[in-house]
């Protein structure tokens, strides 16, 4: 999974249209790009009489919808996941993941700010901030000012920041309650190599290539 960038920003000040630009921009240069969206209101994409809808109202907990060139999930949860355990479990295979909203996370983030809703940043304290994108010229000490409509100045940053450098990920991701655990070098190449081991031996499970285990107590 690629690292995690926000794009974030008062109600209206034009985050959706940012980031459907960035996301064009990075996937035009080659990346594979996966978003995720935080809606602090909750959200419905089951409409009443649909087949989906009646699994649900039937009792079904998850219900995926499958089909040749795309599939969805709807899962009930008991409580909200955060972007990196929504990253780890439906957003695995791409170079970076963009998502819009979370502005009180420990992600990278870039603020959006527009004149006709806001003139003060929101995030301004915030040690994550990598960037305001706005269409009014902001002078901050460490924090680089873009205008709002320069997607590819934005997506310069972030390919610059999170994509060109050669990132020396873990072979190993270990998640435990949601929770991403760093796993010193000998450790993950010790889990990485006993667990890959011990599925090789398996009948159908020659030369594995990505390995996926839950383990629920």
């Amino acid at each position: 999974m690629g690292p995690i960038v926000s794009i974030v920003g008062k109600s209206g000040s034009g985050k959706t249209t940012l980031l459907e630009k960035v996301v064009a921009e990075l996937t035009k240069r080659g990346y594979n790009v996966g978003t995720i969206k935080h809606d602090v209101h909750g959200f419905e994409i089951d409409y009443e009489g649909k087949d989906s809808w009646r699994h649900k109202k039937a009792g079904a907990k998850t219900v995926v919808l499958s089909s040749p060139d795309k599939i969805a999930v709807i899962k009930d949860v008991d409580e909200e996941w955060n972007p990196l355990m929504l990253g780890f479990s439906f957003v695995d295979d791409t170079d970076i993941i963009i998502t819009e909203g979370y502005k009180k996370a420990k992600y990278p983030k870039i603020e959006v700010i527009r004149k006709a809703k806001a003139t003060k940043s929101i995030c301004r304290k915030d040690k994550n901030l990598i960037a305001i994108a706005s269409d009014i010229r902001f002078k901050c000490k460490d924090t680089p000012y873009i205008d709002i409509n320069d997607a590819k100045g934005i997506a310069d940053l972030i390919e610059k920041r999170f994509l060109q450098k050669e990132v020396c990920r873990e072979k190993t991701c270990l998640m435990v309650n949601g929770k991403k655990i760093s796993l010193k070098p000998f450790i993950d190449k010790l889990l990485a190599e006993a667990v890959k081991g011990m599925i090789e031996s398996l009948k159908g499970c020659k030369n594995p290539k990505d390995i996926e285990i839950r383990i629920k107590t």
